[in-house]
C-alpha cells in the first residue's frame, strides 16, 4: 500500500483529516480536497514522508471537479468524505438550504465517483469509500435535509458498486453515528458533551484503513458505527 494514492474529500477536519493522518501513517500517498485551502494545508503538516497534493474545490459545483480532474490525477483510493448537515425542522428548510445540502452531500459525491472511475479502472487496489450515516436510516427530529442527503448517497453507493464490481472497482459505506467533530456538535446538540461517549474521528479512520487494507475474497459491503452508550441493534 505504500506505492498507493488516496484522494480524500473534506480533508481539512474531523473524519477527513484523521484518515489523511492514518493513511500517511501507513506510507499512502495523499490528495487532498476542501473548500479551504489553510484548513488542507493545516492537515498536510500533519501528514509525514508521503507525497501530498492539496486542492481548493467546492464539490457541490461540478465545473469546479471538472477542473480538479483537468490536473491529470492518479490515484487508487477515492473517499468521499466531505459533508454538510443543518438542524431546522421540516417546516422551516428553504429551498435554498435544501439546495445546499443535497449538493454537497448527494450530487457532489456522485460527480466525484463518476469523474474517477476512469482513473480507478487502471488500478488494481481500486477503492471507493463513501461517508454516509446512521441518519439516512434512522431518521432525527430537525434533520429532514441532511437524512434525505444521505439516504440517497446510500441508494447511489449501492447502485454503483453493482455497476462497477465487475471493473475490479469495489465501493463501500460507511455509516457512523455521533463522532465528534464540530458538524456532528451542530447537527446533534443533544449529544452528550462527554468526548468518551462519542465516536472519535480516528476511529472512522481505522474502519477506512481496515477495508483499504484487507483486499481478499471477503467483502464489507456496508458498515454502521454507533456509540458505545446506544443501544446494540438499533
Amino acid at each position: 500500500m505504500s506505492k498507493k494514492t488516496a484522494l480524500i474529500t473534506g480533508a481539512g477536519s474531523g473524519i477527513g483529516r484523521a484518515t489523511a493522518q492514518k493513511l500517511a501513517n501507513h506510507g499512502i500517498n495523499l490528495i487532498l480536497i476542501g473548500r479551504n485551502l489553510n484548513k488542507l494545508e493545516e492537515t498536510k503538516k500533519l501528514c509525514d514522508k508521503v507525497d501530498i497534493k492539496c486542492f481548493s474545490v467546492d464539490i457541490s459545483h461540478k465545473e469546479e471537479i471538472k477542473t480538479l480532474f483537468d490536473h491529470n490525477l492518479q490515484f487508487d483510493y477515492l473517499i468521499n468524505n466531505a459533508g454538510v448537515t443543518m438542524n431546522k425542522r421540516f417546516e422551516e428548510v428553504t429551498e435554498e438550504e435544501y439546495d445546499q445540502i443535497m449538493s454537497i452531500n448527494a450530487k457532489g459525491p456522485f460527480f466525484m465517483c463518476q469523474s474517477s472511475l476512469p482513473i480507478l479502472r487502471k488500478s488494481e487496489s481500486a477503492t471507493i469509500i463513501n461517508i454516509g450515516s446512521v441518519v439516512a436510516y434512522k431518521g432525527y427530529m430537525d434533520q429532514s435535509v441532511y437524512a434525505s442527503s444521505k439516504h440517497a448517497l446510500a441508494g447511489m453507493t449501492k447502485a454503483l458498486a453493482k455497476e462497477v464490481s465487475n471493473d475490479g472497482i469495489r465501493v463501500h459505506l460507511i455509516n457512523p453515528g455521533g463522532v465528534l467533530t464540530d458538524m456532528v456538535r451542530q447537527a446533534r446538540p443533544d449529544l452528550p458533551p462527554d468526548a468518551n461517549d462519542m465516536i472519535a474521528p480516528e476511529d472512522i479512520a481505522d474502519i477506512i484503513y481496515f477495508i483499504l487494507s484487507h483486499r481478499s475474497n471477503a467483502i464489507i459491503d456496508e458498515i454502521n458505527v454507533h456509540r458505545r452508550t446506544k443501544e446494540p441493534f438499533l
